[in-house]
């Protein structure tokens, strides 16, 4: 795609989830496709949408846009459009216009509003036809804080002494779609200078920073996570970033890194900070390696935040609170009735959904000395578990009761996120 921004087509029939059970179908001609599908990018673009979703029906196609970590239906068209606006995707994608039967990924770069937005696009067969997703990943990067993304107390204090220190390993943990990358790439912004030689590798690289190295994997040149971080060894640098630790193989050049000098940064897909030990000791790390190497692991999800132009407060009632108690004894327990706290509405600002933005929720477990310890003599995950709360741990869910208690998010958003702990 030219990164030459095209004169939008009038689109109309945008429409909410309320109101797609009736719904007008748009009518785009074909001679507009390719001034279509920027539009489809720039109004993704700017809803904060993370994902753009393409999808055949038997009489329509359906976009629905991925905001705030929800899918929302944005536009129906005539089920006309479906083959010149897939064609125009393949075709700026650089894959195979003849394939409809196969998988097939590529990626285009757009320019909408001087902001270069490199689009990851994912095409399956369906019984309907081919299904588009497009991943919007925004090159000018994230200008949060840690304490913007919701890390702040003691957390933030453990967080901050850990990527301070000259080596050893911070991991972000949680699954798909919970911010990792996000966080990690916030600490990468605080540890950026000219002093230190900073690389990533990465499958996609989501942010660009000048001053860092960035890799992009690809199995084609050979370039995984394992053979690029072993490449990225002989580079001479002094922080490390690896997209994610997939495999015992990058696990152990990962471990080695960060025991011979270097700070690494990582992600895993665990549900929480102290399953993560056991985790790595899975993938055939020794428990004292793990114990000499891990600095911190942060386990966060992301929970949608109350619109701050039209959140009301109010005063929680019986009701409420013993539907939550019955729903939720562990987040029922910390509330009393008659607490001040705040409840979604719905505005212009906010698309009358009642959120706006997202807010992270936070578990920093710092290995400490008695921790290390105990993970090299190959204590439980159980008996880890009770010595990191002595230690002070805070979990998830309360991250998000006190979160509740604040006016930042609401029971509803908890609840969905979060589960009870066995």
């Amino acid at each position: 795609m030219s990164e030459k921004n095209k004169e939008n087509p009038n689109i109309s029939g945008e429409v909410t989830p309320e109101e797609t059970s009736n719904v007008s179908v748009t009518r785009v001609n074909t001679q507009d496709i390719g001034a279509l599908l920027v539009s489809l990018i720039e109004k993704a673009f700017e809803a904060k949408s993370s994902d753009i979703h393409i999808e055949p029906t038997g009489k329509h196609l359906v976009i629905r846009y991925r905001i705030d970590g929800l899918l929302r239906e944005a536009f129906y068209f005539d089920k006309a459009l479906e083959e010149a606006l897939l064609f125009k995707i393949k075709v700026e994608a650089q894959i195979r216009t003849d394939e409809h039967f196969a998988p097939q990924d590529g990626k285009i770069r757009f320019l909408i509003k001087d902001t270069k937005i490199d689009a990851r696009i994912s095409i399956i067969p369906t019984t309907k036809g081919e299904k588009v997703v497009i991943r919007l990943l925004a090159q000018q990067g994230s200008d949060l804080s840690l304490e913007q993304l919701g890390i702040v107390g003691a957390d933030l204090e453990k967080v901050t002494k850990s990527y301070q220190k000259p080596y050893g390993m911070i991991l972000a943990v949680g699954p798909t779609g919970s911010g990792k990358t996000t966080t990690l790439y916030t600490i990468l912004k605080n540890l950026n200078s000219r002093e230190r030689n900073i690389t990533t590798i990465e499958d996609p690289v989501e942010y660009d920073i000048d001053g860092v190295n960035h890799i992009q994997v690809n199995t084609k040149a050979n370039m995984t996570f394992a053979s690029g971080l072993r490449s990225i060894l002989r580079q001479d640098p002094d922080i490390v970033m690896v997209g994610e630790i997939r495999d015992t193989e990058t696990a152990r050049i990962a471990i080695n890194a960060a025991m011979t000098g270097h700070l690494v940064l990582s992600t895993l897909h665990t549900n929480d900070s102290v399953t993560t030990i056991p985790r790595l000791v899975d993938m055939g790390i020794e428990p004292y390696l793990v114990a000499s190497t891990v600095n911190v692991i942060v386990a966060q999800r992301l929970t949608r935040r109350l619109c701050e132009k039209c959140k009301q407060k109010y005063k929680l009632t019986a009701t409420e609170l013993a539907h939550v108690k019955k729903m939720r004894p562990d987040i029922g327990a910390k509330f009393k009735e008659g607490d001040a706290l705040y409840k979604k509405n719905g505005c212009e600002v906010c698309s009358n959904s009642g959120y706006k933005g997202r807010v992270g929720l936070y578990e920093v477990l710092e290995l400490t000395e008695s921790l290390r310890r105990a993970i090299s003599e190959k204590a439980t995950v159980d008996d880890l578990f009770v010595l990191a709360r002595k230690m002070g741990l805070e979990l998830i869910v309360e991250s998000g009761i006190e979160k509740i208690k604040t006016g930042l998010i609401d029971f509803d958003e908890l609840m969905r996120v979060t589960t009870m702990r066995e």
